[in-house]
């Protein structure tokens, strides 16, 4: 948190370090219409350009970031409030 999109850079997550019943809920989509996924441990999301993200888990867990596209300044995130998700 807090939801953001980055228009020129897609970020990838991998799940680390969580117990047989832990689970990460992923958000993502389009601001208004967000969807969410439902991930354990070693297993991975991508997260398009386009689409916000932003997750939280049933307990603590480790992630791998990675993030990808011609964008070097980190300086395009559109935030989303988290009161304006749907």
């Amino acid at each position: 948190m807090p939801s953001h999109t980055l228009d020129r850079r897609t970020e990838v997550y991998l799940c680390l370090d969580m117990g047989e019943n832990d689970a990460m809920f992923h958000m993502l989509s389009e601001p208004l219409e967000t969807r969410h996924i439902i991930m354990h441990n070693e297993e991975a999301v991508i997260s398009p350009s386009w689409s916000i993200h932003s997750g939280v888990g049933t307990k603590n867990y480790s992630f791998i970031w990675a993030m990808c596209g011609e964008n070097q300044e980190f300086d395009d995130m559109d935030h989303i409030e988290t009161k304006d998700l749907r």
